[in-house]
């Protein structure tokens, strides 16, 4: 259990997808991005950056990515100041290996994880392949974590890996991006379903997730729990943060508030 020192207090963040739609647009995302994290910076107990940073990453033995001097200089500038950041892979980075942990001192899960910070009790993943239903997906996420997969991937040039990867990027964000926007309620949306189910095992305060795209905070009342959805730096600028009593999300710089699902069962 970690607790708290007064007036520190942990960020929550996630699905910046640099890199998307290009690079002018990505750069300006990433320097605002930083911006956040430049003004938090000196109330920050610890940073959780809650996957999908990348709209895509594959890291080669010797090649990673081109771009994202600037993030990855502010993550290595936080650790080096003493405040941990942990990372979580998405869908569209879920190719990491070593490359965080060596060179910025930042922990990557794949899957989610428990934290107690003072007396509240956490869950936090990216959200990715959890709960009913999207078969399709948790098959294809399989082959793509599938170490001999990613070896045959690995192989190709980047420029031809790179190019081939970006492509299915855009092509599954035209197929998805639609739906993001629309709220299904407390029956419609699987993560709240998957937070149900994990709350009949145990008993967490917070659940925390990203990939869903939509900035969601619901309470379950009669289990003194909230399920956090983070939402995305694309539209919504979201984020949530724990001052040591309560987790509350917000919208940087009062982007899209008024846009934030607030909603209990």
């Amino acid at each position: 259990m970690m607790q708290l020192e007064q007036d520190k207090k942990i960020y929550f963040i996630s699905d910046f997808h640099l890199g998307t739609p290009g690079a002018g647009d990505s750069l300006k995302r990433e320097k605002h991005i930083i911006k956040f994290l430049n003004e938090v910076e000196s109330s920050a107990a610890m940073i959780f950056i809650v996957g999908d940073m990348f709209d895509f990453w594959y890291e080669y033995r010797t090649v990673v990515p081109r771009g994202y001097t600037r993030i990855l200089g502010k993550i290595a500038d936080l650790t080096d100041k003493g405040i941990p950041v942990h990372f979580f892979v998405g869908n569209h980075d879920m190719w990491m290996k070593d490359y965080f942990q060596k060179e910025l001192n930042v922990p990557v899960f794949f899957e989610p994880q428990e934290y107690q910070f003072n007396d509240k009790k956490f869950l936090v993943g990216h959200g990715d392949g959890l709960g009913p239903g999207d078969y399709g997906y948790k098959f294809l996420k399989k082959v793509f974590r599938n170490p001999v997969c990613q070896w045959l991937f690995g192989i190709l040039p980047p420029y031809f890996g790179i190019g081939l990867a970006n492509w299915s990027s855009r092509r599954s964000r035209a197929a998805t991006g639609q739906v993001d926007e629309k709220y299904f309620g407390e029956e419609g949306e699987w993560l709240i379903t998957y937070c149900k189910e994990q709350l009949e095992k145990q008993h967490y305060d917070y659940l925390v997730f990203g990939h869903r795209h939509l900035p969601i905070e619901f309470k379950f009342t009669g289990k003194n729990a909230t399920y956090i959805n983070l939402g995305d730096w694309i539209r919504y600028d979201t984020y949530a943060v724990f001052d040591g009593k309560n987790l509350t999300l917000h919208s940087y710089l009062n982007k899209a508030t008024d846009k934030i699902i607030r909603d209990q069962n």
